[in-house]
Parts: structure tokens; sequence; C-alpha cells
């Protein structure tokens, strides 16, 4: 089984479609028991050896987490008492799964009310009236776990290079993208927000220092192919004309970030140097152009040595 495997977009558009909805209503129950927390970390997934989890969830005195499987596609509610709930992740309606997962959680004392409109969807449906989206395809679920569990990995050593404040590394279910974001220290000019079902404030929040952002994204009708990102806010002068590596990378004008696609990675002789190379010319851009301190905020060498096929190269790739 290779641990870059291929993602057909038109052919898991559909499952997609269905496990975006199915993840909001998980991340929605995240929220609507935990205080906030600035950027929005507070809502996020956690990538897991298995899929996707909550942390522990608070419910009183009592705690409850949710776990998606892609190897053997179950969702399981585990309760801090012992009890546990599973639902087989299977097609059926996001209505459906909505009204099962309550109903989970209302057996095992965890009862939650969530707005049930999804976020950052145009025309969007409420969760509890959704009998459109039903599909679930599990060998392309899991190959999107698969994809999120190495970029987790290559992330993991990209973020180890800086030393300024920079965010853990979460999967995001408002748009179904892994996430790591780096801060300057500095105050940003303020985001004008302008989502679909999202208060503009939640992006003000986010976007209030300057930061540099990467990540997976598995795509969207926008743009119907799995990239790797990365984006600054606010977009320094010149960004947009910066040379970023490698070759296949570009600045993409209607998503407003820079781009790698995905099998530009996974066709690579060593596909973490390739994702590399695009993340850190990538943040160079950001940072250069917009006169971060660099010497403050990077290591110089990764303070400890990772334990990935990339160790050796990380100190030999290009920084400058």
């Amino acid at each position: 089984m290779t641990a870059w495997p291929h993602l057909d977009f038109p052919k898991w558009s559909e499952t997609h479609a269905t496990l975006h909805l199915w993840l909001q209503i998980i991340g929605k129950i995240r929220l609507a028991q935990t205080p906030w927390l600035n950027h929005s970390w507070h809502v996020t997934l956690d990538v897991t050896a298995r899929g996707l989890a909550t942390p522990p969830i608070a419910h009183g005195a009592r705690a409850f987490q949710i776990d998606l499987d892609f190897i053997e596609h179950r969702l399981t509610v585990l309760g801090s008492d012992g009890a546990s709930r599973t639902l087989a992740l299977e097609p059926q309606p996001v209505a459906a799964f909505y009204r099962r997962l309550m109903a989970r959680l209302e057996e095992l004392g965890f009862p939650v009310s969530i707005h049930r409109m999804p976020s950052e969807i145009a025309h969007a449906i409420a969760f509890d009236r959704d009998e459109e989206h039903r599909s679930y395809d599990a060998e392309q679920a899991n190959r999107f776990w698969r994809i999120l569990l190495q970029a987790h990995r290559v992330l993991t050593e990209f973020r180890a290079r800086f030393r300024g404040k920079s965010s853990p590394i979460q999967f995001f279910w408002g748009n179904t993208d892994l996430a790591m974001t780096r801060f300057s220290g500095r105050p940003a000019p303020e985001h004008p927000g302008e989502r679909p079902h999202l208060p503009d404030w939640v992006l003000k929040d986010a976007y209030s220092h300057e930061c540099s952002e990467c990540g997976f994204w598995p795509g969207g009708q926008e743009h119907p192919e799995p990239v790797f990102y990365s984006l600054a806010y606010p977009k320094p002068p010149g960004y947009k004309e910066a040379k970023v590596r490698p070759p296949a990378a570009y600045y993409h004008d209607k998503l407003q970030e820079f781009v790698l696609p995905y099998e530009a990675v996974r066709r690579a002789p060593s596909p973490e140097l390739v994702l590399l190379e695009f993340l850190q010319s990538t943040y160079e851009a950001a940072a250069n152009l917009g006169g971060w301190d660099r010497a403050a905020l990077d290591y110089a060498q990764p303070r400890f040595r990772p334990a990935t096929s990339s160790a050796s190269a990380l100190n030999q790739s290009s920084v400058s």
C-alpha cells in the first residue's frame, strides 16, 4: 500500500461533499461544548493513526470524544465513564447521520444542541433536512485519511524549524483542510471576513495577526484537484510574483494563495523533500517580503533530529 495514494477528485467528490458535512456536525458538537479560543483552535479535529478525532470534550464533570475510523469505517463515541456507542460509516443521508449521532450522545447522557446550518458552504442545507448528500466510498475516504497522515508528518517537521508562535497542526472542518500557521508577532489589518454562513468576526479573530499559513486541501468545486497550499495575511507587496519552489508550484489568483498539486508531490522521488521545499520557499516569500524578524523567529537547525525518512535531507535543503 503506497504511503501517498492517488486521490481523484471527480471520483471522490460526492463522498467528499457528504463527509464534509458529517465532519461539520462533529466539529459543531465540539464548538457547542468548548470555550472560545483565539484563531478558532478550539473547534478543530486531530489526525490519528486510524482517522480523525476530537480531543476530550467536557460535558459537566464528565467528558466524551468522537473518533472516526477510516480503516474499519465506523464512528465511536467514547465516554469518560467507560461507556461507548458506535455508528457505521456507510452511505446514508446527512440528516440520518445527524439523527443517529445525536441519539447516541443522548443514550450516553451527553445531550448537545448545535447550530444546524453548515459553515463556509454556499447554498447550504440544514443538517437535519439534508437528504441530498448521502455518498460514502470507503476506499476514497481511506485514501483521504492516508494523505492527511503523510501531510501531518511533513508539516510536523516543517513546524520544528520555527521558534515563534505557531499553531498546532489541525484539521479545520469548515473547509476540510489540514493547516499550520506561523505568526510574525505583529498585528494585522482587520480581515474583511465574507465567507458564507460564517460570522465576519470569526475570520477577524483568526487573522488578527500577521501570518503565513500552509496545509493540505483535498479540492472543491472551485478547484477540483487536491493541493498543498500556502498563503500570507496580509499579502506583502510582490508576494504574488515571488519565485517559489518546486517548478510545479504557482500562485492561484482565484484562491489567492500559492498551490502545489498533490500529484506533483506523490509522483516525486522524494515527496517529503518536494513538499518541504514548497513550504519553506512560500514561507520565505511571506517572511522576507513582509519584513519578519527571521533571525529571532527561525531556528538555524532543527532542535532535534526528525525521525522520518527525510531527516538527513532537512538540514541540506535550501533555506535562503
